[in-house]
């Protein structure tokens, strides 16, 4: 992040808050990444935006874009939750907060949208306060934003871009980021129909087969290999079976249509708890692919993000 100017407010005793709005973005995730289950992360060029600024009392909330019609404006809103957490990480809350809201990310597909609201939130407190971003590193951004999220692959994504392993120990969560293939290009098939990830959690056994078990751990490690320097290798890397073939009733038509590309030659994937399916090509022409894919599918051919969660300067 960079070092803002600070024309400041004093809200109440305690923290001192940035007078002027902050605007931070946010990218889409795909956690699992087929055998990475709960572990790896990468973040996508599709982006929410929330523009923030403190207010003299009360809380506004402006939502535009996904999920205009179904989020909360109130104080249960994820991203203000995130903020009010962040404020008493920081020491105090400010008198009023304003939001807007502009929102890119599907919600309940699988592509990380409450990391998001997470993650921004979290951003946009630290940006508002005098010395939060000093006072919150990397370490402590990531241990926040895994409380309120549950677990920390797709914030670990979120907050530092690029391709991420997250892991959690007597510690708390840690993650190590590494840099994807500069011609990894993700495309995302994203269903009309949302599937909740407790719905999903909920399909997954109590315990797998020792070979399986076994299979994805040997798939996990071919993964990094793979998606970070040798693509070629995606497709036997992404192989999976400790959570998709459980997971496929809840949404037959995404395990029809990684059945599908897989049958081509494509590394797909459910992502996350899915619905959507990620596909992890390399500058490769899909257009054949997508003349069999159904017109219900919302396809984005995307890029990788670099940089994570940031806060953008206001023009």
């Amino acid at each position: 992040m960079k070092d803002l100017a600070w024309p400041t407010l004093q809200a109440m005793p305690g923290p001192v808050f940035r007078a002027a709005p902050v605007r931070v973005r946010v990218p889409a995730t795909s956690a699992n990444l087929g055998p990475g289950f709960d572990a790896f992360g990468l973040a996508l060029g599709l982006y929410d935006d929330v523009m923030v600024r403190v207010a003299d009392s009360g809380l506004t909330v402006d939502v535009a874009g996904e999920g205009a019609d179904t989020v909360s404006r109130g104080e249960d809103n994820l991203v203000v939750r995130a903020m009010r957490a962040t404020f008493d990480a920081l020491g105090g809350q400010p008198r009023g907060l304003e939001l807007v809201c502009a929102n890119r990310i599907p919600h309940g597909r699988g592509l990380g949208s409450s990391a998001a609201a997470i993650c921004a939130g979290i951003m946009a407190a630290v940006a508002l306060t005098a010395g939060g971003q000093q006072r919150l590193g990397p370490e402590e951004l990531l241990r926040l934003a895994t409380e309120l999220e549950g677990h920390p692959d797709n914030v670990a994504a979120c907050l530092r871009g690029g391709f991420t392993l997250a892991w959690t120990d007597d510690t708390g969560p840690h993650a190590v980021r590494l840099e994807p293939h500069a011609e990894l290009r993700p495309v995302v098939f994203v269903p009309d129909k949302p599937v909740s990830t407790e719905e999903a959690r909920r399909l997954l056994p109590k315990t797998v087969p020792h070979a399986d078990a076994a299979a994805n751990a040997g798939r996990a490690a071919l993964f990094v290999e793979a998606v970070t320097r040798r693509p070629e290798l995606l497709y036997a890397a992404t192989e999976d079976r400790l959570h998709q073939r459980y997971r496929a009733p809840a949404m037959p038509e995404s395990a029809d249509l990684v059945d599908l590309l897989r049958g081509k030659g494509v590394p797909a994937v459910i992502s996350g708890a899915g619905p959507t399916v990620l596909a992890l090509v390399t500058n490769r022409v899909i257009h054949d692919i997508l003349d069999v894919i159904d017109q219900s599918w919302a396809v984005h051919q995307l890029t990788v993000d670099a940089e994570g969660a940031s806060i953008l300067a206001l023009t």
